[in-house]
């Protein structure tokens, strides 16, 4: 169990220091929209351009410009930022690439930054797979090249980490050990020592912000059995229930309405049992 709990560590490791060696590879070029840019601004550009989606289908045209970008991106019950933060989770999650470069360089002009773009990736490996982050690395080495992020702006391999709650998590391996035990004790000392004990104290994301990282990547992919914890998590992190409901809210147009309906009934449950 040492040994192997030694290469899961270096496979982190391996994560988080990829995405600083990639950085300083060459840029690939960027799909141009019809529309011209002005020299002394970026305009972020999909991959798939307005143009060519109004050649297949007008009307996801108008409603991409009209009410995902017009309308949803506007309101007033999360930030741009924690949108940003949302929307690259879930495209991670799913594996959806197409996408990313266009949301990548919005959530970087949004005030996310590099360093957290790092953890965001690294973090999901453990929530979403690993093959989800590395295909993730692999279009954001690009935007960074673009944008001459270096390594020095990315986080360390092995920060200080943040303190340990040590009551909670205590009751938590306690709960979990006792429930599940006997019957995956690799899988739950990964739980304890890799994610709680160490992914969970990196310091270059805030608590909250990976929890909205996590409860967005388990409503993308459908997994609303482990939301009550998450979910629970987020709001004792500072998510507040607006901005929960909003969460969800903004991941219909990203996931899929029936994930976010399927989400509605959990976050019911959190919200009416959390205290008052």
């Amino acid at each position: 169990m040492k040994i192997q709990r030694t290469a899961l560590m270096s496979g982190l490791f391996s994560l988080a220091a990829s995405l600083a060696l990639l950085s300083l590879a060459a840029p690939t070029s960027i799909n141009a929209d019809e529309e011209a840019a002005t020299p002394a601004s970026r305009v972020h550009q999909p991959t798939i351009t307005t143009k060519e989606v109004r050649m297949v289908s007008p009307a996801l045209e108008r409603y991409t410009q009209g009410l995902v970008r017009g309308d949803l991106w506007k309101r007033t019950d999360l930030s741009t930022r924690d949108r940003s933060i949302v929307t690259l989770a879930a495209l991670i999650a799913r594996n959806q690439t197409v996408e990313m470069p266009y949301y990548l360089d919005l959530a970087l002009d949004n005030g996310v930054r590099p360093r957290e773009i790092s953890e965001i990736i690294t973090h999901l490996a453990f929530y979403s797979g690993w093959g989800n982050a590395m295909s993730a690395v692999a279009v954001a080495k690009d935007i960074f090249a673009q944008r001459n992020i270096s390594a020095d702006q990315l986080p360390p391999a092995s920060p200080t980490l943040l303190p340990l709650n040590q009551a909670a998590e205590t009751e938590r391996a306690a709960r979990v050990g006792q429930q599940f035990g006997a019957v995956a004790p690799g899988l739950v000392q990964y739980t304890t020592d890799v994610l709680f004990n160490d992914l969970w104290l990196r310091p270059d994301l805030a608590p909250r912000d990976r929890s909205l990282i996590t409860v967005s990547a388990l409503i993308a992919a459908g997994q609303v059995a482990q939301m009550p914890y998450h979910l629970n998590r987020a709001m004792d992190n500072g998510l507040t229930q607006a901005q929960a409901a909003e969460v969800i809210t903004h991941l219909a147009f990203y996931v899929g309405w029936p994930n976010a309906m399927s989400a509605l009934p959990v976050a019911k449950e959190v919200f009416e049992k959390r205290p008052r």
